[in-house]
């Protein structure tokens, strides 16, 4: 069974199309990076099937059942924008007042239990004013965490967030997942973060899903490059594209991409007059990866245009 299943889902504003029969499958247990440039439609997806919009058409099924039916509705929680807190109310406070809105039993366990999932257990007497950006993205998701929710849905939580906020926010994530079993939902900007939890990513364009992939989908799909430096890094550069296809320069290195023998790139440059000092190989990470991609579709769009 899968989390999320989307299936030719429609909302336009003003006769523009803001998802354009979408189609996405979010498996159970699940890290779901949801990633595309701004307005290609993510948020709205977002509230679509949250139900804080309503479609122009297809279909949203949760757990295998229509999103409108208020047994599976009970199931999800989402924090889309903001966590929507009183300012001059504790971090306690606010949870509690969402706690009795949500009607749940035993409140008072419910909300330590949640703080303690978010590492904040021992700041439930703060106001929430008093709060940095990153404690204040963790009280969202703890009030998204209430009623211990089978799916979680999270707009953009690590944006803004210095290092040490984005390491816990990855920790919280992976052990929402792994320990309580939660499907997770989250678009970022910040590729390279969500590359270290992902385990699924759905790439959406203009409205539409062109790419949905696993995690090991991707490192296979990924494209091997050798990194290399030598003392004219220019001449190099020259003579490289002379004899393989894809060669280009980028962070300080000269890169050559689709090449497995390294040493025959070292040995064809030496016998040129160049010595290589420094040689690595690696593959594209997930933003080099949708650089890639997006820039196809461009080109794509452009050729059909």
């Amino acid at each position: 069974m899968n989390a999320i299943e989307i299936r030719n889902l429609s909302k336009s504003f003003r006769g523009m199309y803001a998802v354009n029969h979408l189609n996405m499958t979010v498996p159970v247990g699940s890290i779901y990076g949801f990633i595309g440039e701004n307005g290609s439609g993510k948020s709205t997806t977002e509230k679509l099937i949250c139900g804080h919009l309503v479609p122009d058409g297809g279909e949203i099924k949760l757990f295998g059942r229509d999103y409108t039916d208020a047994g599976v509705r009970v199931r999800v929680g989402a924090l889309i924008e903001n966590a929507g807190c009183f300012p001059g109310s504790s971090v306690y406070q606010n949870l509690m007042m969402q706690a009795i809105n949500l009607g749940i039993e035993n409140p008072d366990e419910e909300i330590n239990r949640v703080l303690k999932i978010v590492r904040m257990e021992d700041s439930a007497t703060i106001k929430f004013k008093s709060c940095s950006l990153g404690m204040k993205q963790r009280i969202g998701i703890a009030m998204a965490l209430l009623g211990d929710p089978a799916l979680l849905i999270l707009d953009e939580p690590i944006n803004g967030l210095d290092t040490d906020g984005m390491r816990i926010m990855r920790e919280i994530l992976v052990d929402i997942t792994k320990t309580y079993g939660c499907t997770v939902l989250i678009s970022s900007h910040i590729l390279g973060e969500l590359e270290k939890i992902a385990t699924h990513y759905g790439i959406i364009r203009q409205g539409r899903m062109i790419q949905e992939l696993s995690a090991k989908e991707m490192e296979a799909r990924a494209r091997v490059f050798t990194s290399l430096k030598t003392e004219d890094m220019q001449a190099a550069e020259k003579v490289l594209k002379e004899k393989f296809k894809s060669v280009r320069s980028e962070d300080g290195y000269v890169r050559v991409y689709d090449v497995d023998d390294t040493e025959e790139i070292v040995e064809y440059l030496y016998q040129r007059g160049h010595v290589v000092s420094e040689i690595k190989k690696n593959k594209i990470g997930l933003e080099e990866y949708y650089i890639e991609l997006m820039s196809k579709k461009e080109n794509e769009d452009y050729a059909n245009a």
